[in-house]
């Protein structure tokens, strides 16, 4: 198994059955961004710093106009697609084997959690993995203390009200909120 074999079968959404090869790998996986996001969170970095850590983590390009304030913490790392003029805030989980992009401009608030895997409800094969992507459109905003769960896309231009559970697609250009989160109102623009 090697990365490109891995992302292969996260983002074509294959079942993952506890113990198998693809298992494993993610174990492996797990274990290098914890490497990276302990140097991330263990100390002060400056921006440029935090970059080229982020660079490392995901192996993707990140833009100059990235920001985060750590900690941050995600048990992959591998698949995370960062936009430009993005913005993180402190507490941050990402647990992104399944795949998570967030868009152009967007802001994710303190202690958002993304979460693209759910396990099978057969308690007989409760340890086996389905990945989903989470896909965060362009301007978003995702209020502190959120979660968004897997298979989500939210739309560009929209708001997830602090605390929400986002467990279904959010319209572009809405404000959402509650547990689970349901549509409050149209974006107001100036």
């Amino acid at each position: 198994m090697d990365l490109n074999g891995f992302l292969q079968a996260m983002n074509e959404g294959r079942e993952v059955e506890a113990g198998s090869e693809l298992h494993l790998f993610m174990h492996t996986l797990s274990e290098e961004a914890r490497r990276v996001t302990s140097e991330i969170n263990g100390e002060f970095h400056t921006a440029a710093e935090i970059r080229v850590l982020m660079r490392r983590l995901t192996l993707t390009p990140i833009d100059e106009s990235f920001s985060m304030f750590p900690p941050f913490y995600t048990d992959c790392g591998k698949n995370i697609h960062i936009g430009k003029n993005v913005f993180i805030n402190a507490g941050c989980h990402f647990q992104d084997q399944g795949g998570i992009t967030i868009g152009d401009g967007s802001l994710i608030g303190h202690n958002v959690v993304l979460a693209t895997l759910n396990h099978a409800e057969d308690p007989e094969k409760r340890g086996n993995i389905m990945p989903k992507p989470i896909v965060i459109g362009k301007n978003v905003w995702i209020g502190s203390n959120s979660t968004v769960t897997q298979g989500v896309t939210i739309g560009d231009g929209s708001i997830v009200a602090a605390g929400a559970v986002v467990t279904r697609d959010v319209a572009p250009m809405t404000i959402v909120g509650g547990v689970p989160a349901k549509y409050i109102r149209d974006v107001k623009k100036d």
